[in-house]
C-alpha cells in the first residue's frame, strides 16, 4: 500500500468519524430542544461545516496534486497527534453526554459541565479541532491545507468562542455548600 493510499484511507475514516459526530449531534440537539434549549450563533455554523469539509477535501486534493515527499517522522508524529485529538474529542463528547452537539445550544437551568477535560481547560473540544486541523494534512505533508485551515479556523473560532462563552454565561453555576 502506498503512503498516498494510506492517507486517503485515513482521511475517509476521519470523514466517517465526522458523520458519526453529526448523528450524535443531531440526537443531542433534539434532546436539548425538547428541554427548552436555546440556540445562538447559527449564522457561523454553515461556514464551519464548509471549512471542516474543506479540510478533508483540501488535504486529499493537495496530496494528489502536489505528490509531496513525506518524511516518515512527520507522517508518524502527525498521525499520533490526529489519534490523540480524536481521543480528546470523544472524551469531550462522552463527558458532555446529551449536552454535546456541534451547534451552540444551551438548556436553561442546567449547570455548566466542569468535569473531565472541562475541569482542565474551558474549551477542550476546540483544542482537539485545532490540533487535528493542523496535523491531519501534515500526515501527508499537505502543508498548504494545514496553514489555510489553521488561519481560517482561527478566525471562525474567534466568533464561535465569543458566541459560546456568552451562551454559557447564561447558565447558573451549581450552589456550593
Amino acid at each position: 500500500m502506498t503512503s498516498l493510499t494510506a492517507f486517503t484511507i485515513l482521511v475517509v475514516l476521519v470523514g466517517v468519524e465526522r458523520l458519526a459526530e453529526l448523528v450524535v449531534s443531531k440526537r443531542n440537539a433534539a434532546w436539548s430542544f425538547e428541554r427548552g434549549g436555546v440556540e445562538t450563533g447559527f449564522s457561523h455554523y454553515p461556514p464551519m461545516v464548509v471549512l471542516h469539509t474543506g479540510l478533508l477535501a483540501g488535504a486529499l486534493v493537495e496530496a494528489y496534486v502536489r505528490e509531496p515527499d513525506v518524511p516518515s517522522a512527520l507522517a508518524w508524529s502527525m498521525l499520533a497527534v490526529v489519534v490523540l485529538s480524536q481521543a480528546l474529542r470523544w472524551w469531550c463528547i462522552t463527558t458532555l453526554g446529551p449536552q454535546w452537539n456541534t451547534r451552540v445550544i444551551v438548556v436553561p437551568g442546567l449547570a455548566p459541565v466542569r468535569r473531565g477535560p472541562y475541569a482542565l481547560i474551558p474549551h477542550p473540544n476546540y483544542v482537539a479541532v485545532v490540533l487535528e486541523g493542523a496535523a491531519l494534512p501534515l500526515v501527508h505533508a499537505a502543508w498548504i491545507t494545514a496553514v489555510v485551515f489553521t488561519v481560517l479556523n482561527a478566525v471562525l473560532l474567534t466568533v464561535r468562542l465569543r458566541v459560546e462563552n456568552a451562551a454559557l454565561a447564561t447558565l447558573e453555576e451549581p450552589a456550593r455548600g
